[in-house]
């Protein structure tokens, strides 16, 4: 291994270390709660260090939106890999999705606030276009699933991939935010068990996919 060589993976290295601090602090402080100092006490860097390698807090907020939007991009493509049909990718996506967020909740929590706010101030940060072309390659397996679906004919031809993966994902995150906000109070009430809502919300989504003489 050669001296640049080695430099490039210390650095990295350095890197992720930084993330793994700052995950830490935000994930237990809150964003708007946590400071550069606490980050880089947690890293045991000095903050100049820190602000070699990570400019300011929000591009540290990008790292970690690109580390969330990374696993989520793996878990779907190795979801779909197993599977036939178009209709049978949508549902192995979406039990990744939901496993995805309670298994790793901090991260689904990351990325619903990088997709609310979307930093626009940073729109010309190489961190920022790295996890928007992260963004687009999360929902390219949606989009592709739904397309195999139209054309094996487990899916309704009149639908348009990508405004149906969209759909998908808003729908999704919609009812796992509902689940993690009242699933507690509804559980309390005896009024069901709030898991159940994941079935239900699986049954309504397929019976919407399904082709008209399925329905």
């Amino acid at each position: 291994m050669g001296i640049s060589e080695r430099r490039e993976r210390e650095k990295e290295r350095r890197r992720n270390d930084i993330l793994d601090a700052a995950e830490k602090v935000f994930f237990s402080r809150g964003f708007n709660v946590a400071t550069m100092d606490e980050i880089a006490e947690q890293a045991e860097l000095s903050k100049g260090t820190l602000y070699l390698y990570f400019k300011s807090k929000e591009e540290l907020y990008l790292g970690i939106s690109q580390r969330a939007m990374q696993l989520l991009v793996d878990l779907f493509n190795s979801a779909v890999e197993s599977q036939s049909t178009g209709v049978e990718k949508i549902r192995a996506i979406g039990e990744a999705y939901y496993r995805y967020s309670q298994e790793h909740s901090e991260y689904f929590s990351t990325i619903v606030h990088y997709e609310l706010t979307q930093l626009a101030e940073m729109e010309e940060n190489d961190l920022f276009l790295q996890c928007h072309r992260l963004g687009q390659q999360v929902m390219q397996p949606v989009a592709e699933a739904i397309r195999i679906g139209v054309a094996d004919g487990s899916i309704r031809a009149d639908l348009d991939p990508m405004k149906t993966a969209f759909l998908l994902q808003g729908l999704s995150n919609g009812v796992i935010q509902l689940i993690a906000r009242e699933g507690e109070h509804i559980r309390q009430l005896e009024l069901f068990n709030p898991e159940d809502l994941v079935e239900e919300f699986f049954a309504l989504i397929f019976h919407a996919l399904a082709p008209a003489n399925e329905n």
